[in-house]
C-alpha cells in the first residue's frame, strides 16, 4: 500500500482558504511520519471551491477528491471520507486550518496504543461566545457519553480505519467520534494541539449548532448505544 494515512478535508464554500490548504498540506506531506495522502470531500459547495479542488488534485499526485451532488453536512462529509479511504489510518482536519497539519505528527506518536487520538485545542483563538458554547456543549456530551474527552469538536484526529468504517454515522454524530470508538471497545486519548484564528471564509456553525443541536444529538447517541451490536470472531474459514 502506497500510503498509510488518508487525511480527510471536508470542504463547504472554502474557496478563499483552498490555496493555503494546498500549500500547508503539501508541506506537511514532506515531513509526515507516515506516508500520507489528502482526500477533499466537497460537501456541495456553491462557490468556486470545486474548480480549485480539481486544479489542486491535477497538480498533486497525493491529492484526491469526492464531490457531493448536494450539501449534506459535516458528518456526511466525514463519513464519505471514511468510506473512500483505503489506508490503515484516517485523519481529519478542517479546511479553515485553525489547527496545524504538522500536529498530526503529535497524534501519530500515540496511535500504536490507541484506536483514536484526538487533538484538544490549547489556548483557543475563538470568540468568547464560541468558546463558552463549546465548553457547555462538551460538558453536556461528557455527561451523556462518559467519554472523558474535553474537546471532541477539535478538527484534528487520527483513527484506525477499520474502526472508523464501522461507525454508523448520522447527522451530528461527528461530535461523538471518541464515544463511537469506545462503543467498539476501542481505546481513545487526547493530545494538546495548537489553535489559530480563522483567516478567511466564514464559520459554518452558530450558537444552535454548537449548543442546542448537540444536546439533541446526545439522545440519538444514547439510542445508538442501547442498540449497538459488538461481536468478536473466534474462528473463520476465510
Amino acid at each position: 500500500m502506497k500510503y498509510k494515512l488518508t487525511i480527510i478535508v471536508p470542504v463547504y464554500n472554502e474557496e478563499d482558504n483552498l490555496e493555503r490548504v494546498e500549500t500547508e498540506l503539501s508541506s506537511y506531506l514532506k515531513i509526515a511520519t507516515v506516508p500520507a495522502s489528502i482526500l477533499f470531500v466537497n460537501d456541495g459547495s456553491s462557490d468556486g471551491s470545486q474548480a480549485l479542488i480539481e486544479a489542486i488534485c491535477d497538480r498533486n499526485e497525493a491529492f484526491e477528491f469526492v464531490l457531493f451532488k448536494e450539501n449534506r453536512g459535516l458528518s456526511a462529509a466525514i463519513k464519505a471520507g471514511f468510506d473512500h479511504a483505503d489506508t490503515e489510518l484516517v485523519g481529519y482536519i478542517d479546511a479553515d486550518l485553525q489547527t496545524a497539519p504538522e500536529d498530526f505528527n503529535k497524534l501519530l506518536e500515540h496511535i500504536d496504543n490507541f484506536e483514536l487520538v484526538t487533538g484538544v485545542r490549547a489556548d483557543r483563538k475563538d470568540s468568547f461566545v464560541k468558546n463558552m458554547s463549546s465548553k457547555i456543549a462538551n460538558g453536556i456530551r461528557r455527561a451523556f457519553t462518559k467519554d472523558g474527552m474535553d474537546d471532541t469538536g477539535c478538527p484534528l484526529k487520527i483513527i484506525r480505519a477499520d474502526y472508523a468504517k464501522r461507525i454508523p454515522m448520522f447527522r451530528g454524530l461527528h461530535r461523538f467520534l471518541p464515544a463511537m470508538i469506545m462503543l467498539q471497545n476501542g481505546r481513545v486519548t487526547q493530545i494538546p494541539v495548537r489553535h489559530f484564528p480563522r483567516i478567511a471564509g466564514t464559520a459554518k456553525f452558530g450558537l444552535w449548532n454548537r449548543l442546542l443541536g448537540p444536546l439533541m444529538d446526545c439522545f440519538a447517541y444514547l439510542w445508538m448505544k442501547k442498540k449497538y451490536i459488538n461481536y468478536d470472531v473466534a474462528k473463520s474459514s476465510k
